[in-house]
């Protein structure tokens, strides 16, 4: 067995960041089920304004919230860019789902890896 990633969201933008909370990331409940990921499933996150990298859990929010709660609330500030990735166990890679939000955290763009020669077109 081998571990791929499952689900990614891009360009997630932080809205918020709670220090005084039990921990976790709150994500916008509609960006966790386009991308396949369930409340209460282990998450990392990639901050891409300072590179900071943790693992949590995530918690349905309202529309275009992410919030980084706890110890992560100290790895990021509101208007920071982050990616969101969730892993599989399996024999080989089964695919994976991504969705890609603008700077309100709506969905822009989904793909499904591997990708498609006419997503790879429309990338480059």
């Amino acid at each position: 067995m081998r571990t791929y990633v499952a689900a990614k969201i891009h360009d997630l933008t932080v809205t918020d960041a709670h220090l005084r909370y039990i921990g976790s990331v709150t994500i916008d409940a509609e960006l966790l089920g386009a991308a396949g990921i369930d409340p209460y499933e282990q998450v990392d996150i990639v901050n891409l304004n300072n590179g900071a990298r943790w693992t949590t859990y995530a918690l349905p929010g309202d529309p275009g919230v992410f919030t980084l709660n706890g110890g992560g609330a100290r790895l990021g500030e509101p208007g920071d860019r982050c990616v969101i990735m969730t892993y599989q166990q399996a024999p080989e890679f089964p695919g994976a789902r991504a969705v890609f939000c603008d700077e309100r955290n709506r969905i822009v763009r989904q793909l499904n890896y591997p990708l498609d020669p006419e997503s790879i077109r429309a990338r480059t």
